[in-house]
């Protein structure tokens, strides 16, 4: 007897691009995760094997919307939806980061035209929903989701965002769980030098990565950068670490250095477009250096 891949994914329905991680959020996601498992070798190691092919794919994504910068802008307003979606339902970080991640899969094998709005919409809508299912415990109904940001012109039905979710799993051949840099964010902080966690408050700088990481989504160069280096830079910025060979050596053998740096110093590139994504911070939100300072929501000194 099959079983269908569509039923937990698909449930009955019957009816400010502000990017910030909500403090209870960001402490439920740090407790849910197995700390035991950042010294496990035969984890770790797997976690690398399993971003193995990212870099071509990531490569493939950054030539087509080089070649066609058209798409880069109707992309652009379709992550500017989503990441309003994921703010305003404080949604885990993940669920942001797979929304995308599944969009930019979707179009490596599809062509989509850049002034077809009622399109690029409904992949949005599509990739969330399925996202969403794949990471949240509750998950408003589509109506809802969509009506979140009502400011779009358009508001499909349940069965059409349906049927556009089908056709995102089938096109991404059902390879939902993909590695991200969440999953190396904990591995990172714990193996940076001079910071201890319990000290120097592990939450708040896990909030702070992951806003910087759903941001790195909005420029289209950090698509040639593995997960495992986009972690290990972004952490190294929000705790005030240089990418030297010390800081670096702390990290695992199997972690490309070359792309961290390169990560890294697109990170200080972008700033201001970095910036801007995440110009608002909530209250609680309290810097742990003036590097935090200055990536999550203070003036640019240098």
């Amino acid at each position: 007897m099959s079983v269908s891949p569509t039923c937990n994914l698909l449930c009955d329905e019957s009816t400010d691009d502000i990017v910030s991680m909500d403090a209870d959020i960001c402490s439920d996601y740090h407790e849910s995760f197995d700390h035991s498992l950042i010294d496990d070798e035969e984890f770790i190691v797997n976690m690398f094997n399993s971003e193995v092919d990212h870099q071509k794919q990531g490569s493939e994504l950054l030539a087509k919307y080089r070649k066609l910068p058209e798409l880069v802008t109707s992309r652009q307003e379709a992550i500017k939806w989503i990441l309003k979606v994921y703010s305003h339902s404080q949604f885990r970080p993940e669920t942001a980061y797979l929304s995308v991640n599944y969009l930019d899969r979707f179009l490596l094998s599809h062509s989509m035209k850049p002034r077809k709005g009622w399109q690029w919409h409904l992949l949005s809508v599509a990739c969330l929903a399925v996202a969403a299912k794949m990471e949240e415990t509750s998950v408003p109904n589509l109506l809802d989701l969509q009506l979140i940001e009502p400011s779009s012109r358009f508001l499909f039905k349940p069965k059409t965002v349906h049927r556009m979710e089908l056709l995102v799993m089938s096109s991404l051949k059902w390879r939902l769980c993909t590695v991200t840099p969440f999953d190396f964010v904990h591995y990172c902080i714990s193996k940076i030098s001079c910071f201890n966690p319990q000290r120097d408050g592990f939450g708040s700088v896990f909030s702070h990565a992951a806003d910087l990481i759903i941001s790195t989504r909005t420029v289209i160069d950090f698509l040639a950068c593995p997960p495992s280096t986009i972690a290990a830079a972004v952490v190294l910025w929000a705790t005030d670490h240089s990418v030297d060979e010390q800081n670096l050596g702390c990290f695992h053998k199997r972690l490309n250095k070359d792309m961290v740096r390169r990560c890294y110093n697109l990170i200080r590139k972008n700033r201001s477009q970095l910036l801007h994504i995440n110009s608002v911070q909530k209250p609680e939100h309290v810097a742990v250096n003036d590097k935090l300072r200055v990536v999550f929501g203070g003036s640019c000194d240098d």
